[in-house]
């Protein structure tokens, strides 16, 4: 999204409010009160409300119409702050207490991952909440609590006794205090609980100055295109010829990846303790490189030696698609035997010998199975290749890539912000990097336990100092740029916040980094080459934002549970869309969001594909070589790697804001987006499961893993969220089609909502397609491409001629199958690219012809019907 058009430059003001009169809050007497209504009691009296602008000291950097409209909205929002006599790193004051009332809230329940929690008072709510909305039905209106950043100190949520509200202030340094608050809680009301999120970022985006909004930015070219990530596809174990025959497999199968993430395993890490200038050896699951530390800043060895042209001669050296899952495979028996060890310690067992026997007999064969391919790249023959014979490395391979796969667009590698999960090895690269011990914030302990905390606790971080940030960041993504690499995948966001006693705190520990993270984006990827990762804490998006433009809104794609519930391979699907889904309500005004890969052979991975169909953002897979489900990607994507994509972020419908979809046995996920010419709705059956607060972890509920009722209406869809769609949620008649059941039905806004039931795991979406009246009495309404999952998004262009003549409707359709629209009378007509076609027209209105994919008109068919 480009930012606005902002010229002049002309004097701006920020405008004080001395005159309360137009305020809709008001703090006294205990209580916090909205439109006269008493929202919060039993506020302490150290508590203090302010209006929005009154701590702003300066004009912000904002555009001109951002400002204006924060400023027309100031009187629905003003900031919470208290006031304790002791100064201290960490505070924690009630904000008052609320029972009885639904709230709608995001919560940590990992460092890095964020889900949704609904409940009906203070005490119900989680620890590291992020922010929560409240529905105040008695004003018709809803109203959010947003903990913010205050000078040094960021904030969050946490649950009180006898429902009060507890906000927690924290700086990461004991020799960082404060005692005293002004701004630390934003409080906005709204009439709409989308239009509320809008306002509320927006005004704090204003106040904070710190971060942008996904309005002001460009977002990176691949959100309407198709990728492959090579993670799940070999963990730690990829290489280049396992990442050439990835690609080449999507290509030969009909579907070319437009982007390539190389995800974790490329980078030149090794462990304390071990030779400091070689790579360490033969791992393969991310909890084993946990410890491990960059000690370069270029490619590992198995890349570096990649030989120029050997994978594009006539002899390109072979490759075992079956070696990375065996690996994986062993890997996991590895890892299981290592818990079963260290649960045995801690039950007291003192007899470890069988244990330890099993574990090195299960080394050694990991280690027999590796050492069975050695055979390197380098040593292929590079044929009748032009490449010169010394070139090497990742250049090569990037360059080989792009003159095998014409359509690869980008490449990606993922690194960590810290470089490597342990940072960067002290005295390897020309940086200054000290390795310090983690600390883990208090607010933490109520969250769910991962193996990545630990393992990061067990070795520290290797940080760059925060002074070289710049140079770090700089330092290895100009290289990266040099060899071919256009963005990065940046991971393990949230391990700042573990490591910033000495260095001012988590806050300004996390504004040298993001600063030099925003200036090598920049500078290096065309300022929105990156996808943020593990990144779902507030301190991110009020400090991180200002460039980044796209990041993930679900926790990772799991294709079973780690914890071994067999039912996990099903309801944990359900769980990552209820995390996308909620999520996108705050991040997606921020960033771009992303709903992360899946695979295409998982038992799920049509309930994944019908999601991505219409969130809104980049469809991406991450299959094992040779695991890949065609029909079903050729319902996602175009052959020439693009996508139907939807206009705006997917969202959940109003009726599912204060529900729980993942447990309560009765609520349907649905959420809305729009095409060019029309609405969706997706409704998903996805309860099983859901977060447990006494364990907390998130676990399998069978009982609820089952049939599921529900009912879908044209006003689920928020056509005012879009100024293009608001038109369409004014028509008199909508057609609707469903993808699945392959139905229309002709509905008005009148009508009455549609009941559906719908399987665990799996789903229906709705395409809404307003009905334009033509001539006397012709009804007409486009549906697309019935062969994809997202039929609207395949409408590029419409056009409507109306007249004594001749009544005709004329439609760009961007794929190849079976083109649908509605009609209530049969064409006089039809004509494809301007040649008369026979078509098909039933009493039931469906009038249907069939498309091509022709390539050369980039796979755009002109089509008109003639009335």
């Amino acid at each position: 999204m480009a930012p606005p058009n902002d010229p002049a430059s002309p004097p701006r003001s920020i405008r004080k409010h001395d005159d309360s009169s137009d305020k809709y809050f008001d703090l006294s007497n205990g209580k916090l009160s909205v439109k006269g209504f008493p929202l919060l009691s039993e506020v302490p009296s150290n508590v203090t409300f302010a209006p929005l602008f009154s701590s702003i000291c300066e004009p912000p950097d904002a555009p001109l119409a951002l400002l204006q409209r924060v400023q027309a909205q100031s009187h629905k929002g003003g900031f919470l702050g208290f006031h304790k006599e002791a100064p201290s790193d960490r505070l924690i004051n009630s904000l008052g207490k609320f029972t009885g009332r639904e709230f709608l809230s995001i919560f940590r329940f990992k460092t890095w991952w964020s889900t949704m929690w609904v409940g009906n008072s203070g005490s119900d709510m989680q620890m590291e909440t992020q922010w929560v909305l409240l529905n105040v039905p008695e004003i018709r209106s809803y109203v959010i609590i947003i903990p913010v950043i205050d000078g040094s100190f960021r904030s969050a949520l946490h649950p009180g006794t006898d429902g009060h509200v507890m906000i927690c202030a924290e700086s990461g340094s004991t020799k960082v205090t404060a005692s005293s608050f002004d701004a630390i809680a934003y409080v906005h009301v709204s009439e709409n609980p989308y239009h509320i999120m809008n306002e509320a970022y927006s005004a704090l985006r204003v106040h904070l100055n710190t971060f942008k909004l996904l309005e002001e930015k460009a977002a990176p070219s691949l959100i309407d295109k198709f990728g492959w990530c090579t993670w799940d596809a070999f963990y730690l174990t990829v290489e280049p010829a396992g990442v050439w025959h990835g690609v080449n497999d999507f290509v030969e199968g009909g579907v070319s990846p437009r982007f390539l993430i190389i995800d974790d395993g490329w980078q030149s890490i090794n462990f304390d303790g071990e030779n400091p200038n070689e790579d360490a050896k033969n791992l393969v699951l991310g909890g084993t490189q946990m410890t491990a530390r960059l000690h370069r800043l270029d490619e590992c060895e198995k890349f570096r030696e990649y030989k120029g042209g050997s994978l594009l001669g006539p002899h390109p050296p072979s490759f075992d698609p079956k070696k990375p899952k065996m690996l994986i495979s062993k890997a996991i028996e590895l890892e299981h035997a290592e818990k079963d060890r260290d649960k045995a310690i801690q039950s007291g067992v003192t007899d470890l010998s069988a244990f330890e026997s099993k574990i090195q007999k299960l080394k050694q064969e990991l280690d027999v199975m590796f050492c069975g391919d050695e055979k390197s790249v380098s040593t292929g023959s590079s044929g009748s290749c032009s490449c010169k014979a010394d070139s090497y490395g990742m250049k090569a391979f990037t360059r080989d890539l792009r003159t095998k796969f014409k359509g690869l667009d980008d490449i990606y590698v993922w690194h960590a912000l810290c470089g490597a999960w342990g940072g960067v090895r002290p005295g390897a690269t020309h940086l200054n990097s000290k390795i310090i011990p983690c600390k883990l914030s208090a607010g933490l302990d109520g969250t769910m336990n991962d193996l990545a905390v630990v393992k990061i606790i067990e070795g520290g971080i290797g940080l760059v100092q925060p002074d070289q940030a710049g140079d770090f960041y700089d330092s290895m993504h100009s290289y990266l740029a040099s060899v071919g690499i256009t963005g990065v995948k940046v991971d393990v966001i949230h391990t700042l916040e573990y490591v910033s006693e000495e260095y001012g705190g988590r806050v300004e520990l996390a504004k040298s980094y993001y600063r030099g993270l925003s200036d090598s984006l920049a500078e290096n990827f065309k300022g929105s080459g990156l996808i943020s990762s593990m990144e779902q804490c507030n301190d991110f998006f009020f400090l991180g934002t200002k460039q980044i433009s796209m990041g993930r809104v679900g926790d990772d794609f799991w294709f079973q549970d780690p914890n071994g519930d067999p039912m996990g391979v099903y309801w944990l699907q359900g769980v990552h869309m209820i995390h996308c889904a909620y999520n996108s309500m705050w991040m997606g005004q921020i960033i771009q969001p992303d709903w992360d890969m899946f695979q295409s052979d998982h038992l799920c991975a049509k309930f994944h594909a019908g999601s991505r169909a219409i969130c809104g953002g980049p469809v991406y897979l991450s299959d094992s070589v040779g695991g890949h489900d065609f029909e079903l990607l050729k319902k996602l994507v175009y052959p020439d790697g693009t996508i139907p994509r939807c206009q705006h972020f997917a969202l959940p419908t109003r009726d599912c804001l204060f529900r729980n979809p993942l447990f309560d046995k009765k609520t349907i996920l649905k959420i809305w987006n729009f095409n060019k010419h029309g609405g969706v709705i997706g409704a998903f059956n996805c309860q099983g499961a859901g977060w447990d607060p006494k364990e907390k972890r998130i676990k399998g509920y069978s009982e609820c893993y089952k049939l599921m009722s529900g009912s879908v209406h044209v006003t689920d869809i928020e056509w005012d969220q879009k100024k293009e769609a608001a038109q369409m949620g004014e028509a008199e008649e909508y057609i609707i089609h469903l993808n699945q059941a392959e139905e229309l039905l002709l509905v008005s806004p009148e009508s009455e909502a549609m009941q559906i039931t719908i399987e665990p795991s799996s789903f229906e979406i709705f395409s809404f397609v307003p009905i334009k009246k033509l001539g006397t009495s012709i009804k007409f309404a486009p549906i697309g491409l019935t062969n994809m999952f997202n039929s609207g998004g395949t409408i590029q262009e419409l056009g409507y001629f109306d007249s004594e003549a001749e009544t005709c409707v004329k439609i760009d359709v961007k794929g190849g199958g079976n083109f649908l629209s509605y009609s209530n009378a049969s064409p006089k007509k039809c004509f494809l690219n301007g040649a008369e076609v026979a078509f098909e027209w039933l009493d039931n209105g469906k009038l249907s012809l069939n498309l091509p994919w022709t390539e050369a008109a980039g796979g755009i068919s002109k089509v008109a019907f003639l009335f």
